[in-house]
């Protein structure tokens, strides 16, 4: 009986033990989100600079020419590349929706006019894709990319500083592609286009909307992710049927996701 005592005292313990551990990583994790939710900005610019340090250890990313051979290169109504061409078309319309309709940011109008300009620079790279033209390809889509993280820390964080980072961020995603096509680097390009991806989760998951339009974001983040998988499947889709290829899907689902940003802005409504 001493020795069945003795054995539920310990099994006791054990729950004890992992009981007041997993207690103590629920009251850390918390206090690091009451951390972050007191001094977002300081979070923000730490992450920021914790990723472009560890940047620096990374080997340079040059460009592949492998990238230029989309799996799709078929010419038709004498378009060479025809879909790869022609799918970047509801970046225009959408881009001009947001010029339009959008006036409330100044961020979100930089935004669209990046969505905007990326149907005709998209364009220009895929008939006849080559370096040159995929610095202006990613031109207008890097500009994109800075100014819908402006708009959030302006929406989410602090006006001021949403505004006051707009054009040193822009003007950070435009040194970027200088950098690249001056070094053949892309490490910056990738942090500029991937940071966003990273934070602007985080940003909706701990610090508390202003406005009831979240459920577009979330839209947006799950078009972007198809987009990201159908551009590394290209050629698999594309073997698929010789329909379509993934490059082409991808810019429909990217479109999407700005589409879903544009309902974003046009259903905003201060939250009571």
């Amino acid at each position: 009986m001493c020795a069945n005592i003795i054995w539920g005292l310990g099994h006791l313990g054990s729950w004890a033990f992992i009981a007041t551990r997993q207690t103590t990583v629920l009251l850390s994790q918390m206090a690091l989100t009451v951390a972050i939710r007191s001094h977002p900005l300081m979070f923000l610019f730490g992450l920021a600079a914790v990723s472009l340090l560890v940047l620096m250890f990374v080997p340079p990313i040059p460009q592949s020419q492998i990238y230029h051979g989309f799996a799709d290169q078929r010419t038709l109504f004498g378009i060479p590349n025809f879909w790869n061409v022609a799918s970047n078309l509801p970046f225009v319309f959408i881009g001009a929706a947001g010029l339009w309709q959008i006036r409330v940011h100044f961020s979100a109008r930089i935004f669209f006019l990046g969505v905007f300009l990326t149907g005709f620079s998209s364009s220009y790279y895929h008939w006849n894709p080559d370096d040159t033209g995929l610095f202006w390809d990613r031109l207008p889509m890097s500009i994109a990319f800075m100014a819908i993280l402006a708009n959030v820390i302006e929406e989410r964080i602090d006006d001021r500083a949403g505004r006051m980072l707009l054009w040193p961020l822009v003007l950070l995603g435009i040194a970027s592609l200088l950098w690249w096509r001056q070094t053949d680097d892309l490490r910056l390009y990738s942090w500029v286009q991937f940071f966003p991806c990273v934070v602007l989760p985080l940003i909706f998951w701990l610090l508390p909307p202003k406005h009831g339009s979240d459920g577009y974001w979330i839209a947006a983040a799950g078009w972007y992710l198809l987009a990201k998988a159908l551009e590394f499947t290209d050629a698999v889709i594309f073997s698929a049927g010789h329909v379509m290829a993934g490059h082409a899907l991808k810019h429909l689902a990217a479109a999407a996701a700005c589409y879903a940003i544009l309902r974003a802005f046009q259903t905003r409504r201060p939250l009571a």
